[in-house]
Parts: structure tokens; sequence; C-alpha cells
């Protein structure tokens, strides 16, 4: 088959274990062809945020449609959303060009517990970004935020707010329940007619930046790839642990370091 042609619209990392720079690493190692649109310019590493910078939306403009006036896209990642009008944007964008697959990860508070957005920009969320997702990829301070709730603190709490979240529009949704304790970490994957749980073994592993972002491009490049969004989302799950037990070979930074994006290969 050809190879899928994939934009992420997110922020940047210089340390480039998350955001764009995550995404465009892990479209490569899946076999995908990368594009990107830069929604803020982040100034973090692996110890945490230091400033967030979001672009003038002239800016972001002019960048998405450079990318679909000339790009056939396959599928759209959208990672972190500032604020508001930003959001706007890219939903204008996304109904004007129609993409086939849109999953989005909705970035909300970094690994390191800093937060990334506003209010507003949750809502804009909530409200214009979810129902544009074929896949939408909260982990569970983000599913909660997105619902105004606490977060759950175990499976059946994940459980009993499967149908708030599927009510928010997403076509489906991976609810992550890597914020809990135990020796698997196991993800609830929820659609119109099912609720069916994702069995993986918990990596112990201090190198968990860019965790979403990595899982949420991996869905994306293997959307156009796959039979089915089920089959997608299953593989890029097994792509993600081998990315996290490979993690500390890269010894990258004092904090909380990137996943292996390469790990098949080096």
């Amino acid at each position: 088959m050809p190879i899928p042609r994939l934009l992420s619209i997110a922020g940047t990392d210089p340390s480039g274990g998350a955001g764009m720079h995550a995404d465009l690493k892990t479209f490569s190692a899946l076999g995908g062809y990368g594009t990107s649109a830069i929604t803020a310019v982040v100034s973090q590493n692996t110890c945490g945020v230091r400033s967030v910078y979001p672009l003038p939306l002239e800016v972001l403009e002019s960048q998405l449609k450079a990318i679909f006036d000339d790009v056939a896209i396959d599928a759209v990642k959208i990672g972190m959303v500032a604020d508001r009008a930003t959001a706007e944007l890219i939903k204008h964008q996304i109904e004007t060009y129609a993409p086939k697959w849109v999953v989005l990860d909705p970035v909300m508070v970094a690994k390191s517990g800093d937060r990334l957005v506003d209010d507003a920009a949750v809502d804009a969320v909530r409200t214009l970004l979810m129902p544009l997702a074929d896949v939408a990829t909260p982990n569970l301070p983000e599913a909660a935020e997105l619902l105004g709730i606490d977060t759950p603190q175990s499976e059946s709490a994940m459980l009993d707010m499967a149908s708030a979240l599927r009510d928010l529009g997403a076509r489906q949704v991976l609810l992550k329940g890597g914020f809990l304790e135990g020796p698997e970490c196991n993800d609830l994957l929820i659609g119109a007619e099912h609720t069916r749980w994702l069995e993986a073994p918990r990596i112990e592993t201090r190198h968990l930046h860019g965790t979403g972002c990595t899982l949420s491009s991996a869905i994306a490049t293997l959307l156009p790839q796959r039979d089915s969004m089920e089959d997608a989302i299953l593989d890029a799950k097994s792509y993600m642990t081998g990315a996290l037990e490979q993690a500390d070979r890269l010894g990258v930074g004092h904090g909380q370091g990137p996943v292996h994006h390469f790990h098949r290969w080096w």
C-alpha cells in the first residue's frame, strides 16, 4: 500500500521526547511520512516545562493551509491546543480539508505535572475537537478534566466514566490507565457498541516522557495501514510497550526521559 502521509498538529519539545518531535519520530518508525504544524513553542526538557508560547493564529493557519493545499493527508494527530481560538482554527481546517482519520490526544498536563493549557482550552477540546475525533486518547487526569470530575483511582471507576466520555462525540475513546497502580497497565477502549479492556504489563521505568504523544501518533500512523481501527490501536499499544521496555537504553536527560521510538531498528 502507499506510504501513509501524516500530519502532527502539536507543540514542540526541544528535548525531542514529546510533542511534535515525538510524533514525527513515531510516524517514521511505523512506516509513515510525517508533516507538522506547530501550535506552540514549548520550552521544556525531561525535568519540566519552563514556558509555553502559543503561535499567532495566522502563523498556524498558514502552516495548515500550506500542508493541506499540497499534501493529501491520510491521518491527522492533534496534540497540545493552548487556547480556544487555536481549537476553533483547527476545527475549521479539519472540516474544510476532511482528512480520513483524526486522532486527538487531549494534552493538558505534562508528565512533569506542569499544566500546559487554560480552562477555556479544556472546554474547547471538549466541545470542538472531541466530536471531530475518530479516536481520542485521554489519560485519567485528562479524562477527569474533560468531564469535570475527580481523577479515577480504580478500573471500576474508569468503567463508570466510559459512557460520559463516549457522549463527548469521539467515535472511539482509548482511556489510558497508566496512572493507576499495579503490575498491569490496562487501557479501556470505548466505542458506540462495545467497551473492551486492552491489557499490557506495566513497564518499570522512569522514562515516561512523551508516552501519550507517542501512542496517539502511533495510532494515527497505523489507522491507514490496518484493516480495522481496533487492529491499529492494538498494534500501536504493542509498539508503545516495546518503546517503554527499551527506553532505558537511551539515557537522555536527568528527569523522566523519553521512550525509545526506534527500538525495533537500533
